[in-house]
């Protein structure tokens, strides 16, 4: 799903709790805590943005699945009665296109569901699951290749040449119409671009059975079939990899790589009314949706009114550097605060002693 309203936490200082000027329900709780609830414009937009996007890719994963599902079944057929490695290894990794982009269609249709009480930022991130999945069976594919690759270097079978390279141009043709038309998504998704990835994989996979079929054509190297499949099979495992590092990241809560957390730090500080930011995360919920929360020292001598505005300038300037969603817990000098950039997250709330 694609969040309609950004919650904004904030906690005033404790001067405003027992302003009579500021309505009751306006005031926080004895220990100083307030919320506030805002729908920017902005954020609006943002939102609509992800929802034409992910409409645009469902769409174009749709048409590319129909596509690489029709023409496997030929590609299998061809490159068993050829008996080229290099075909049978494109043909499965077709096969293994057509399943990735099914998961990744099923994905964007999970993704669309709504919030609940359990799942309170929705189903977005099982774009990412998916997206780990598709590279592992990357990685997975390629061992595969180099294995079979390597008992045929020891024992090269007999390979119908003018099939393999009619078959196989015929792979490509197919594959470079996917590729373009997956090409004009959002790649920045990762859930898509891991689609993306394996269409294109297995577009090098067509090129190196051509490549393959016209060596032992012209210079009977039997073993240039095994050879092009392992070249193929390592650009996979870069590919792959790269995949799985990235969801890896996402999962693990990792800051996103194109957000400078300096750059944040320093245009919070850089409000004259913003002492000190502490307790700092960001985090990727999915593929173009990052969050932020943080602490920040304000002078005690804000108003209700003053804090308020200056919420609204602090998430303008987060929204600039790509954070749609953001909470801040606002604090006063007078009270004593951690000094830690980054604070330590324990499995238990920590103990207070109480007086009495």
């Amino acid at each position: 799903m694609t969040p309609q309203h950004i919650e904004d936490s904030k906690q005033p200082t404790g001067a405003h709790l027992n302003d009579p000027h500021v309505p009751h329900h306006d005031q926080p709780n004895a220990h100083g805590h307030g919320n506030n609830h805002r729908h920017d414009n902005a954020d609006h937009n943002h939102s609509h943005s992800h929802s034409h996007s992910h409409t645009d890719n469902q769409r174009i994963v749709t048409i590319a699945f129909a596509i690489i599902a029709s023409y496997m079944i030929v590609e299998v057929i061809g490159g068993y009665i050829t008996g080229s490695l290099a075909l049978l290894s494109d043909a499965g990794h077709m096969f293994s296109d057509a399943v990735s982009l099914a998961m990744t269609l099923f994905a964007f249709i999970i993704g669309k569901k709504s919030a609940t009480s359990h799942k309170t930022f929705g189903y977005r991130r099982f774009e990412i699951l998916i997206a780990l999945i598709n590279g592992l069976t990357l990685l997975i594919i390629s061992a595969g290749i180099i294995y079979e690759a390597v008992l045929r270097f020891q024992q090269p079978p007999q390979i119908a040449t003018t099939g393999m390279l009619v078959i196989s141009t015929i792979g490509l043709i197919v594959n470079l119409v996917v590729a373009k038309l997956m090409h004009g998504g959002d790649t920045d998704n990762l859930n898509m671009k891991s689609a993306y990835l394996h269409v294109l994989s297995d577009l090098l996979g067509s090129v190196a059975a051509i490549i393959a079929a016209i060596v032992i054509m012209l210079f009977g190297w039997v073993w240039a079939d095994a050879a092009v499949s392992i070249l193929v099979a390592l650009l996979i495992v870069r590919s792959g990899y790269a995949v799985v590092k990235n969801a890896a990241h996402i999962l693990m809560e990792g800051a996103p790589n194109h957000i400078d957390q300096s750059v944040i730090i320093d245009t919070l500080s850089a409000h004259p009314n913003v002492l000190s930011v502490h307790d700092l995360h960001v985090w990727t919920i999915t593929s173009g949706l990052h969050s932020l929360s943080c602490h920040i020292i304000v002078p005690s001598s804000l108003t209700l009114q003053q804090t308020d505005a200056l919420l609204s300038d602090l998430q303008h300037e987060l929204q600039h550097l790509g954070i749609g969603h953001s909470t801040i817990q606002f604090e006063s000098d007078l009270h004593a605060h951690s000094a830690q950039f980054n604070c330590d997250i324990t499995s238990a709330p920590p103990v207070h002693a109480h007086a009495h």
